[in-house]
């Protein structure tokens, strides 16, 4: 008995060690080492409030667990694994963001963070965290705006109106061809989509690191979703930190369609477009133009 006494003894001292070191942080320690410059940030999703501050769950707990090897303790995207990822992790000090359903220049809203860190991006290393509560997605959010005093100095942007989309045949599929010659999106995307156009190697995004051309053959997704709507609002917005601008001011709604519906043949998918496409090239091939440096006036015919 007394060498049972003697050995609970010494393992009570082991085991109390080892439930301290595998339960959750406190959000004093997780404050001590992650350094946003407004830890009482909130984020309002749907009937959600989400606070980075907070025990267990608060979004700065959740940071440091799952983020913070990549966009680092600042948030600034200078975590340990940062050297290794390819494109580089976003710096959330800055509060640009790729995919919004605001205008260019200007911040995202809550629920367009929401949505990227549920979706996740396509091509990349941020994976999608569906597996976290809308809870949980929501406090993160509310952490990613904690880096940044711009979230509190301005307010989001104003959602742009995404309207009716046009009808898919045809004549709409050659008019975005024709506008993808027209408007040179073959440079950086390659005359078949494949983002190996004549300057893709010379691209850089806002912070001077090496960016990619989207390849429209590799996914049946985008970078900022995968509907018709979601790829009218990246032409319209603009992903915001990248040579890829916003054509607000350049294309007519219905010319933003079109192109949706051409960019929808390059696609490894058996849509509607890519059907009429198929069928249009196997009836017309002697008609069709190379698009690229040398197709002239067309890419329609």
């Amino acid at each position: 008995m007394r060498r049972i006494a003697t050995a609970s003894v010494l393992i009570f001292p082991i085991v109390v060690l080892l439930l301290l070191a595998t339960a959750s942080p406190s959000y004093a320690q997780i404050d001590h080492n992650i350094k946003p410059v407004n830890a009482t940030a909130q984020s309002h999703v749907g009937g959600l409030t989400g606070s980075a501050s907070g025990e267990a769950q608060g979004g700065l707990v959740l940071y440091r667990r799952f983020c913070v090897g990549c966009h680092g303790p600042a948030g600034d995207g200078t975590g340990e694994n940062a050297q290794w990822i390819d494109p580089k992790p976003r710096d959330f000090t800055l509060a640009v963001f790729k995919c919004r359903s605001t205008p260019t220049g200007t911040l995202p809203t809550d629920d367009d963070l929401f949505n990227a860190v549920t979706r996740g991006f396509d091509t990349t290393n941020m994976p999608s965290w569906r597996p976290l509560t809308d809870q949980q997605r929501a406090n993160l959010i509310a952490a990613v705006k904690s880096f940044s005093p711009r979230w509190q100095n301005e307010k989001p942007g104003t959602p742009i109106t995404i309207p009716a989309e046009t009808p898919i045949n045809i004549e709409s599929v050659l008019r975005g061809r024709a506008l993808f010659q027209k408007m040179e999106c073959w440079k950086c995307h390659g005359p078949a989509g494949h983002g190996d156009g004549p300057s893709a190697s010379t691209l850089t995004d806002s912070k001077d690191n090496p960016i990619r051309p989207y390849n429209f053959s590799t996914g049946t997704r985008f970078k900022c979703g995968e509907t018709n709507q979601d790829l009218y609002k990246i032409f319209m917005t603009g992903l915001d930190g990248t040579p890829m601008p916003s054509f607000a001011d350049v294309l007519k709604p219905e010319e933003g369609w079109d192109l949706v519906h051409f960019l929808r043949t390059l696609q490894p998918l058996k849509t509607q477009e890519a059907s009429l496409w198929k069928a249009y090239a196997a009836a017309h091939s002697s008609e069709i133009k190379p698009i690229g440096p040398d197709s002239g006036a067309g890419g329609s015919k």
